[in-house]
């Protein structure tokens, strides 16, 4: 197995002489942990639900029907707006939060593939 890094990515082939090649980008494996550790939290996952049933909702009405407080919500929507799993509209003083579903179906993806490659890796048994 021969191994060549650069500054942001590593690339490893199974051996010396092989075309096949493992490319391993570490901006996008950070930019993947910050949006999966964004959705690991019961209370986002619990937003994220709620935005999906009402398409579009201002943060009175996600705290008002989460029984949170303002700041909290805020605090757990701005997470989710750094790791663009929800989007946001400004109407004056309003603003609109709903789920980005590109970002939505990446990570879906994401997993999946994570799942379906981990299921290829051949054990040393």
């Amino acid at each position: 197995m021969e191994t060549l890094m650069t500054s942001n990515t590593l690339v490893i082939r199974k051996d010396e002489n092989s075309a096949d090649q493992i490319r391993l980008d570490y901006v996008a494996v950070k930019s993947a942990a910050m949006t999966l550790r964004a959705i690991n939290h019961k209370l986002r996952q619990q937003i994220i639900k709620l935005l999906n049933e009402h398409k579009t909702m201002k943060v009175t009405e996600i705290y008002v029907k989460l029984r949170l407080e303002q700041s909290v919500a805020s605090q757990h929507l701005a997470i989710l707006r750094r790791a663009n799993i929800v989007n946001t509209v400004r109407d004056g003083k309003f603003i609109h939060y709903s789920l980005n579903p590109e970002k939505i179906a990446s990570v879906a993806k994401f997993v999946g593939d994570m799942v379906g490659a981990q299921k290829e890796i051949p054990t040393n048994n």
